[in-house]
This record gives structure tokens, C-alpha cells and sequence, in this order.
């Protein structure tokens, strides 16, 4: 079997690309690529529309089976290549987009799925939305990234370390720790622009803080503003209205995006430009440690539920510290933001510390090591590969378990934190109209969730133990190489050569689908 894999972004433009919507099938694209190198060969391109026809051609020719494999969105997947396709995605919402807009067949995923007679899902919650749209008898595998063998070495480095104890990380980046940064519950902090220093300065007295300025005032009126339109105003406006006022999309939790800005006009061929390299900071964390990974303009992610609960049930406890990684570019896209939350949340005991930067694998060996828990306050996941990533090397979570992460998170690897469903919009869908269900979480769960794991980290680590353990073995029998490669095999072989799929596909699809696709 030959498998030609595709993700937009690759090895060279990654440390480039964190923040936006499809860096992730980068690391999924890695880790199934070893699963896949067991089955057959395997070969990587970069340009689809020209490279995977003439590729197919060859293995046609030597009478070898052939399938393209597109780590991508439905939507951004090529549906007129003469070579099988089958699109490999996350989802996270309760059904798949099942209507068109700007006169583009594939923002319906249903006529993707038809021209290609398969798909390959990272989660049972979104096969179950597949099927849902395409018929119960639509062939649709739900398979996980397989992230066990790429942490053999880290969880051998590690080993088990003791509870508490003190760990240092080196990175080249940006760190801002809330121990230094003179936080006042009156406003913004003095100075925001500035970076923080990292070690830890001695004791004065606060700045006194400046009194809320027009920008100040004008973020909160836009925040509270957006909340109105979305929850009042927004479904009782004309199409053609609110599809103006979303043109362009959406970033995090933002409804409307400025227009473009006139650019400067540039020569063919601008003169490279070689960027300084950050400068290395050594950060020490001790104490019960969590941590997450996330980017901070995500909106799904939900990460002021996460600081303001842990703010909250840690005001008055010292040994405690969250780490927020950010997996953002532009540092300047969040740290107003964040530091007025902090401001707001401010006094506080406890130690919250953002990490900006990209992390090689020792650095983020290191923080995965000086870890305690995992955090992970989402709204929705497709998968969570660094929740899982932590996972396998045995850290125990906080986390709830909805969508994708009802496949592998429950109360013996977590604390596991209570939702509710709510209407949302599909994040892609430029008309921002209510057409799926994500979950809310329940805020006083996660203060819980805190509050029990901060007490067996420190009076039960027997608990913890045995919580660690539950981890690793949940993981190895669920996101192994052999675990995968075996539902992979069995799905090629069930579904056989893709091409003559697709009249059978039709039968499962409405009749009025159907017709659009002769």
C-alpha cells in the first residue's frame, strides 16, 4: 500500500505558524506517519493539485494500491484528483457543516465525503457527527493521533519524579510571572508594555496604579458589547446584514475583523532578513505545578475559566503555580488581556506564569516533567494532542469529558470537570449563524477540580500514584502505534479501493446530495 500524506504546514515553517487554525495537523500528520510506515511506503508532498496524480499513475502502473491521505479541514481538501482521497480531520462540534455558502460545493462536508467514499476521523464524537450526515453505513474511522512511542525517551528521562519538588526550564522566549509584576486590583499594572524579569525581584511597594484609561474603558465596552450582539441581536438581523458585519471572519472571540490595511509596495525579491535570536531564561517552578498548552486567541479554549478559577480557590495558597504556554506568535495579540485579567483577579498567594515562546523538545521534555497536572478547560476538542502528550508521560489531568476527550478522559486519569451543552456557531462559517452545539463548562467544577487534586498532590500520593499509572496505560492501549495501525489496517482492508466506493457511497446520502454529485 502506498500512503501520500499532506499537511499545509510542514517541518520548515512550524516554529512560524503556532496560533493558527490548522498548525496542529502538522503533529497529527507526524505521529500517524510512523503508524502508517508499518503498512506501506509512505511519501509527503506539498503540493496536492500537482504532485499526488502523477504519484498515483506510478502505483498504477506497478499495480499497487495507492491512497491520498489529506491532514486538512473537508473544506480544504481536493475533491477532483484522479487518486483516492480521504481527508483526516478533527471536529469538535455536534454536526458536521451540512449547508453551502460563498458558492463553494465543499463548505458542505456531505459532498466532500461523497466524492471521496471515506473519511478518517481523530474522535469517536466527531464519527458519530459523520455519520449522522451521511448514514449510518458511510465508512468513517475514528482513530487517535498515536503519541505513545514519540515520549518512549522522555518518560524514561523522567522517570517518577518526587511531588513538589523544584524543576528548571530553559527557553528562548518571553516569560511573564506574576510574582514580579506589582499587580493591583484597581486597574491594569504600571508599565505593561515592559517585559517581566523572571527571577524573582526584591520586595517594594507597588507602583500606585494609573487610573482607567479611554483604551481601557473602550476594551471593556467592546467585550461586553460583542456578548450583547451575539446573545440578543445577532439571529433576529437580515442574512445579508449579518454576513456583512462577520465579513472576514472571526479570531478567538472577536465577530467582526478590521479590514485589510493598504500595504506598501515591495520589490520582487525582499532581501532576507535574519532575526535575532531570542535570549535564553531559565525559569524554576516548584510546588504543585499545572499546566497548559494552548493559544491564547482561541476563543474554544476558555483559558479566563481556567486563571480566574485558579486565581480564586489559591488566593491565599503560595506552593501552587499555573503555567500557561502559549502557542501564539504575536505576544502583543494577548498580553493586554492578560494582564488586565490579572489585574482584576489581583491579590492572589498563588503564581501564575505565561511562557512565550516555541519550545524545542528538551524545553518541553523539561516542562512536562516539572508538571503535575494538565489543565484543559476547553469548550470543545477535536483531539488535545498536548493534553495527551502529557498524558503519555504520565501526568494525571483536569479536564472535562466532552467531545473528542470523552474518548480517553474519565475519573481514573482526571479530575474530571461538569458541562452543559450550548449553541454555537461553526468557527469557519463567515455568516457566525447558530447551527451546532458546543459545552459550557461549569465554573465552580473547576475550582473542585483544583481544590481535590491540589489535596492528593500534597496528602495523598498513593492516589496519585495509582492515578499516574491508570494515565500511562490508558494511553499506551489507546494512542500506541500497534492500537492504531491495527484499526488503520482493518479500515483500508474493510473499504478496499476507494474508487469504487463511491455509487455505493450515493445510497447513503440524501437523494437531493446525490444528484448534485453525477
Amino acid at each position: 500500500m502506498n500512503f501520500i500524506l499532506y499537511s499545509d504546514i510542514g517541518e520548515s515553517t512550524i516554529d512560524k505558524s503556532l496560533g493558527l487554525p490548522e498548525y496542529s495537523y502538522y503533529f497529527v500528520l507526524k505521529a500517524f506517519r510512523a503508524a502508517l510506515a508499518e503498512l506501506g511506503t509512505v511519501t509527503l508532498v506539498r503540493r496536492p493539485e500537482t504532485e499526488v496524480d502523477p504519484l498515483f499513475e506510478e502505483c498504477r502502473q506497478r499495480g499497487e494500491e495507492c491512497v491520498f491521505l489529506s491532514f486538512s479541514p473537508p473544506s480544504k481538501t481536493a475533491i477532483d484528483l484522479k487518486c483516492p482521497t480521504v481527508s483526516v480531520f478533527a471536529w469538535e462540534y455536534s454536526n458536521i457543516p451540512n449547508e453551502q455558502w460563498d458558492e463553494d460545493p465543499r463548505s458542505d462536508w456531505r459532498n466532500v465525503f461523497a466524492r471521496h467514499g471515506r473519511a478518517i476521523t481523530l474522535s469517536g464524537y466527531t464519527a458519530r457527527a459523520v455519520k449522522d450526515a451521511m448514514g449510518q453505513e458511510f465508512p468513517v474511522l475514528a482513530v487517535p493521533a498515536p503519541l505513545w512511542e514519540q515520549f518512549a525517551g522522555a518518560r524514561e528521562r523522567l522517570g517518577n519524579p518526587a511531588l513538589g519538588g523544584s524543576n528548571e526550564i530553559r527557553l528562548r522566549g518571553t516569560v511573564i510571572d506574576s510574582r514580579v509584576l506589582g499587580l493591583s486590583a484597581d486597574g491594569l499594572i504600571a508599565n505593561a508594555a515592559q517585559p517581566a524579569a523572571v527571577e524573582p525581584l526584591p520586595a517594594t511597594t507597588p507602583p500606585p496604579a494609573p487610573a482607567k484609561n479611554l483604551r481601557y474603558r473602550l476594551g471593556a465596552t467592546k467585550r461586553h458589547l460583542l456578548g450583547w450582539y451575539r446573545d440578543v441581536l445577532r439571529d433576529l438581523l437580515p442574512l445579508w446584514l449579518a454576513r456583512t458585519l462577520a465579513s472576514g471572519g472571526r479570531k478567538g472571540y472577536a465577530v467582526i475583523r478590521p479590514a485589510p490595511q493598504p500595504q506598501p509596495d515591495l520589490p520582487a525579491t525582499p532581501p532576507p532578513v535574519v532575526a535575532a535570536p531570542e535570549p535564553e531564561t531559565a525559569v524554576k517552578l516548584d510546588g504543585v505545578v499545572y499546566t497548559s498548552v494552548f493559544s491564547p486567541t482561541d476563543g474554544r479554549k476558555n483559558w479566563f475559566d481556567m486563571v480566574t478559577a485558579f486565581c480564586w480557590t489559591f488566593r491565599e495558597v503560595e506552593d501552587v503555580t499555573l503555567v500557561l504556554k502559549m502557542n501564539e506568535r504575536d505576544l502583543s495579540s494577548y498580553r493586554t488581556t492578560l494582564m488586565t485579567l490579572l489585574s482584576q483577579l489581583a491579590p492572589f498567594k498563588c503564581r501564575v506564569v505565561t511562557l512565550h515562546a516555541f519550545l524545542d523538545d528538551g524545553a518541553y521534555e523539561q516542562l512536562i516533567g516539572a508538571t503535575t497536572y494538565y489543565v484543559n478547560t476547553s469548550l470543545c476538542e477535536g483531539l488535545c494532542l498536548p493534553l495527551m502528550e502529557f498524558m503519555s508521560c504520565g501526568k494525571p489531568s483536569i479536564a472535562p469529558s466532552h467531545t473528542a476527550m470523552a474518548d480517553y478522559i474519565d475519573e481514573q486519569v482526571a479530575f474530571v470537570v461538569k458541562s452543559g451543552l450550548e449553541q454555537n456557531v461553526w468557527p469557519h462559517d463567515p455568516r457566525d449563524l447558530f447551527r451546532t452545539l458546543r459545552y459550557r463548562l461549569d465554573w465552580s467544577s473547576i475550582c473542585s477540580a483544583y481544590r481535590d487534586s491540589y489535596q492528593v498532590a500534597r496528602q495523598a500520593p498513593e492516589t496519585y500514584a495509582q492515578m499516574r499509572a491508570h494515565t500511562l496505560q490508558r494511553m499506551q492501549s489507546y494512542a500506541s502505534v500497534d492500537a492504531v495501525k491495527r484499526q488503520l489496517q482493518g479500515f483500508f482492508h474493510q473499504t478496499g479501493r476507494s474508487p469504487a466506493l463511491h455509487g455505493a457511497v450515493r445510497d447513503t446520502v440524501p437523494v437531493a446530495l446525490a444528484s448534485r454529485l453525477t
